[in-house]
């Protein structure tokens, strides 16, 4: 076990150096999600009301944790598409090592994504308005979810073969980014519509925040229970396909 977080240390840092060799694509994505909080917070603020930037802000955080799959399985696939894992098997280590590396670099990318995003927020207006716990506690929930989409944008980057494969996956990951109660109350939409929405996992990590940090919009009764039980199912169907798949690639 030494071994193997030893390991994944060395290849997390492996992807912290992309940070300093790349500055301006890791800043880009950063500022992407304060982009579309900006513009999604002009188009609909006026129409709904004006606490919507309240209401759409804790969506935004639980948005930006899955929009980290994309960036994720991109990285995962770029690295199988140009040898990187290829090179990785042949050394002497522990094949969880190299998923859990990019697990643990990618999560702390997210952390500074997420940290950015709330200052952004903080900066335009928005506020927490329950205790530091509860803001802490939501924090965790939004954390907890990009763990566990983690899992399936590795395990989709080391599925998915050339780039046109990538290119509809991520194309697919916006109308399901959309299709949640991150910008509307899925009860304001069709009854077959709402349903789905409300079964995102996204819906469930949002309105959660949203009750933690004392924001506007209803809450269900489950949102707390199934902003936890998503991220551990996914967590548990995704990471062991992602080892498995990683010890069988090309066989």
């Amino acid at each position: 076990m030494t071994a193997v977080l030893e390991e994944t240390w060395v290849l997390a840092r492996r992807e912290l150096t992309h940070w300093r060799q790349q500055p301006v694509g890791v800043i880009v994505n950063w500022l992407f999600t304060v982009m579309v909080a900006l513009m999604f917070g002009g188009l609909f603020g006026g129409a709904i009301g004006a606490d919507y930037f309240d209401y759409l802000m804790p969506g935004m955080f639980a948005l930006a944790m899955f929009f980290g799959v994309e960036a994720t399985m991109t990285a995962v696939s770029t690295d199988a598409a140009k040898g990187v894992t290829d090179r990785f098997r042949s050394l002497p280590i522990n094949s969880a090592s190299v998923v859990l590396g990019r697990c643990l670099a990618d999560l702390m990318n997210s952390a500074v994504g997420l940290a950015v995003l709330v200052g952004a927020a903080a900066a335009l207006g928005w506020r927490w308005h329950e205790g530091l716990g509860s803001a802490l506690a939501a924090f965790g929930l939004l954390l907890l979810l990009r763990f566990a989409l983690l899992w399936v944008g590795i395990f989709l980057g080391l599925v998915v073969k050339g780039p046109e494969s990538v290119t509809m996956v991520q194309i697919l990951v916006w109308p399901v980014g959309f299709l949640s109660g991150v910008f509307v109350d899925p009860d304001t939409m069709p009854a077959w519509l709402g349903t789905i929405a409300q079964w995102n996992p996204l819906s469930a990590t949002a309105a959660a925040s949203r009750d933690l940090f004392g924001n506007p919009g209803l809450v269900p009764d489950h949102a707390l229970l199934l902003a936890v039980l998503w991220p551990l199912l996914l967590t548990a169907i995704f990471l062991p396909l992602s080892v498995h798949r990683h010890r069988r690639l090309n066989s």
